[in-house]
C-alpha cells in the first residue's frame, strides 16, 4: 500500500543499521493501524480526559450553589461524568478509524432493547427523579399513602422506604408514589387533631363545650394558637355529636392526642355529662 511502511521491516533495518527518517516511523503501523494515527489518538484521549474533569469541577460549583437536594446532585453529576466518558470513548475510536456512525447504531439498538425489558425499574428512577425535585416530602417526615404509612427513612432512585408505628419496613416503589396522593403530616411542623364525642341529648351543648374545653386546658402539648374548639356537628338516632378540635406539635401530637381523650373521659364524669353510645331503647306497650 503506498505511503504504508511495515513496522517488522523498519525494526529489522535498525538491526541492520540502516537509518529511516521519522516520517517513515510514524507510517509503520500493523494493519490499519499507524504509529502516527496512534499518538495522535493518545494526545486526543489525554486532551479529552482532562477537559472531562475541568467540566466536572465546573459542574460541581454549579451544582453546589444550585441549592439542589444533595441527592439529585450526586446523581446529576454520575449522569454528566457517564456522558463525558462516552463522548471521549466515541472520539478515541473515530480517531483510530473505527465507523462510529455503526457503532453508535449498535449502541442505539442495545439501549432500546435494555429500555424494554427495565421499563418498569426506568419508571421507578422517573419517579425518584421527580420525588428529589419537587421534594413531597425528605427524610424523617412521616407520610401517609394508599401503599402504606409511615417515617421516611430512605429515598433512592427506585424505591422509598417507610419504617411504619408498628415497627415493619415498607419499601414503595417510586413510580407508584408520584402517582398517587402522599399526605406529609410532617412538613407543616403542627397537626391538628379531631375528635368525634357524644354526648347525651339531656345534656345542654354549653355544658359539654365547657366540660370539653376544661379537659384540654388540663392536657399538655395543646397549642393555645390556634384555640382549641368544640362545635356541635350532627343528631344522631341516641345522642348529639361533638368535634373536639386542638393543634399540637408534631412531634407531640400523639402525646397530646391521647391524654386529651383521657381528660375528656374524666371531666365529663365531673361535671356530670352523658358519654353516650350505640344503643336501643324497646318499650313494650301492654294492648
Amino acid at each position: 500500500m503506498e505511503g504504508f511502511t511495515d513496522a517488522a521491516a523498519l525494526l529489522e533495518d535498525a538491526a541492520s543499521g540502516g537509518g529511516k527518517s521519522i516520517g517513515d516511523w510514524l507510517k509503520a503501523g500493523w494493519g490499519g493501524l499507524t504509529v502516527e494515527r496512534a499518538l495522535s489518538t493518545l494526545v486526543l484521549l489525554l486532551v479529552c480526559l482532562a477537559a472531562a474533569r475541568l467540566i466536572l469541577r465546573l459542574a460541581d460549583r454549579l451544582l453546589g450553589r444550585s441549592g439542589m437536594d444533595p441527592r439529585v446532585r450526586f446523581y446529576a453529576r454520575k449522569g454528566l461524568k457517564a456522558l463525558l466518558y462516552v463522548l471521549t470513548a466515541l472520539m478515541a475510536a473515530g480517531s483510530l478509524g473505527v465507523d462510529v456512525t455503526s457503532l453508535i447504531a449498535m449502541v442505539s439498538v442495545f439501549g432500546l432493547a435494555v429500555s424494554l425489558a427495565v421499563q418498569d425499574v426506568l419508571g421507578d428512577i422517573a419517579g425518584g427523579m421527580v420525588l428529589l425535585f419537587s421534594k413531597p416530602f425528605t427524610l424523617g417526615d412521616y407520610v401517609s399513602t394508599s401503599e402504606g404509612e409511615g417515617t421516611v427513612a430512605e429515598i433512592t432512585l427506585t424505591h422509598t422506604r417507610l419504617d411504619t408505628p408498628g415497627g415493619q419496613r415498607v419499601m414503595l416503589p417510586n413510580s407508584k408514589l408520584v402517582a398517587e396522593q402522599i399526605t406529609n403530616y410532617t412538613v407543616r411542623g403542627v397537626r391538628r387533631a379531631d375528635h368525634a364525642i357524644n354526648a347525651s341529648y339531656g345534656d345542654e351543648p354549653e355544658a359539654v363545650r365547657k366540660a370539653c374545653l376544661k379537659a384540654l386546658e388540663r392536657t399538655p402539648n395543646i397549642l393555645p394558637d390556634p384555640a382549641p374548639q368544640v362545635v356541635l356537628t350532627a343528631y344522631g338516632d341516641s345522642s348529639i355529636e361533638y368535634h373536639v378540635r386542638f393543634w399540637a406539635k408534631t412531634e407531640e401530637y400523639w402525646d397530646a392526642h391521647f391524654k386529651s381523650l383521657e381528660e375528656i373521659r374524666k371531666a365529663f364524669a365531673e361535671d356530670g355529662v352523658t358519654m353516650t353510645y350505640h344503643h336501643l331503647n324497646v318499650h313494650i306497650v301492654d294492648q
